[in-house]
């Protein structure tokens, strides 16, 4: 592949006009989108207009007069589309981990009386997951079971209650098959809980249609909400109405406003709202999912991600092709599966040695990607996102061609490079 195939992909591709609805500082290339999505052209305003006018002039009317009250479900619609979900099945609330305490919290107290003891999620889930689980069993009185994925599905026995997984890993950019995982999770008596942090507006997700029991995920990578923006829960309507959920704030009290001393859940997903919630916040959010949803008119009726992913993959291919094209001989070796079908939407290359540096050699050229320590069975990981909203084919042949600079100066080795940030 050459500079002007990659032109020639640009000048082709229907989406190239959705990165006009982003604010992109010039000479960036950003490939982290994955951990912080860019800011919406549309975000400033939509909140100043929320801080300025519906909170310094409408206060308290606000609730009302600007629909406030009922945001996290509206949000929730729109990821809905997003995820494989129907209307009034997603909330916009809190945070992933307060959310997959809340859905982990009803799966295990759905099986309460199976006799299983097992929580059985990957060795390498995103720690976060894997520390909220350890607490809940402890708290519990169950077990968590990590695995490698090679093990699955054999290893869903009828000790196990409850399968955590994330649906396409943080590390690998490798992408469970959904569909079938749940199947043979629900052949075996086990519940499934899908973490879509790196799926939602990256990947299509299909919740209702593989028969998921229940999900959360992330407001602020690829859905471009802003820096800590609050996340969302789905649960299987089979599951929505029957278990309360730990933390039985007013939020998700039946009617909050009836101020009764004794708790009565909300019907539906709505009981799996907490306190109250983040109204500017959750206005940031939406700007981030209407850069997503724009994507809707180029599919018609498959809704906006079956675009997003054929770019998505058309992009990620052409960068493996590239690295491993022009960066023979450097040490690099691919780490995401080439399989479209096993590919979320990021590429991560591992390096024995400097991987931290060489990420911050490429930082410091504008190509911002992030690294990702490795451990015991994994060497240290270059982790590069892939964003269609907003990334184009000749943004990967520059990111290439930087990569191969640092590389072949040894650019990498300077102090400046080695030196360990808080963030990595």
């Amino acid at each position: 592949m050459l500079l002007d195939d990659c032109r020639a992909l640009d000048a082709q591709d229907p989406l190239a006009a959705l990165r006009d609805l982003f604010t992109l500082p010039d000479g960036v290339i950003y490939l982290d989108g994955n951990s912080l999505g860019v800011l919406p052209k549309a975000a400033p305003a939509r909140i100043a207009e929320v801080v300025t006018k519906e909170w310094g002039e409408g206060l308290i009317r606000s609730w009302n007069s600007a629909s406030w009250f009922d945001l996290p479900q509206r949000l929730g619609d729109k990821v809905a589309r997003l995820v494989g979900a129907a209307p009034g099945e997603v909330v916009c609330t809190d945070s992933t981990s307060i959310n997959l305490y809340k859905v982990l919290f009803a799966a295990l107290s759905q099986q309460a009386a199976s006799g299983r003891k097992l929580v059985v999620s990957e060795r390498s889930n995103f720690p976060t997951d894997l520390y909220i689980a350890e607490s809940m069993c402890r708290e519990r009185g169950f077990t968590l079971k990590l695995i490698d994925a090679s093990e699955l599905p054999a290893v869903l026995t009828d000790e196990v209650a409850v399968l955590m997984l994330t649906h396409v890993n943080y590390r690998t950019g490798a992408m469970h098959d959904m569909k079938a995982v749940t199947a043979a999770a629900h052949a075996a008596g086990v519940l499934t809980v899908w973490d879509l942090a790196h799926s939602a507006g990256a990947v299509p997700v299909a919740l209702n249609d593989s028969d998921a029991d229940f999900a959360i995920g992330c407001g602020y990578k690829y859905l471009n909400g802003g820096p800590g923006a609050p996340a969302f829960a789905w649960v299987n309507t089979r599951h929505a109405g029957k278990f309360e959920q730990p933390l039985s704030g007013w939020w998700g009290h039946a009617a909050p406003f009836e101020f009764t001393p004794h708790y009565r859940p909300a019907p539906g997903i709505g009981r799996y709202l907490c306190g109250t919630q983040p109204i500017v916040a959750l206005a940031g959010l939406e700007c981030g999912l209407d850069t997503v949803l724009a994507a809707e008119a180029f599919n018609g009726d498959f809704g906006p991600m079956m675009a997003l992913r054929t770019k998505s993959l058309a992009l990620t291919d052409a960068f493996i092709e590239l690295v491993e094209q022009r960066c023979a001989g450097h040490g690099l070796e691919l780490v995401t599966p080439r399989n479209h079908a096993q590919r979320g939407s990021q590429v991560c290359l591992s390096r024995t040695e400097g991987a931290y540096a060489i990420v911050q050699a490429l930082i410091a050229r504008g190509v911002i990607g992030d690294y990702r320590a490795g451990d015991s069975q994994m060497p240290d990981i270059l982790r590069f996102g892939f964003t269609p909203l907003y990334l184009g084919f000749e943004d990967v042949w520059n990111a290439v061609e930087h990569l191969v600079q640092v590389l072949e100066t040894a650019e990498w080795k300077q102090p400046a490079f080695n030196q360990k940030n808080a963030v990595t």
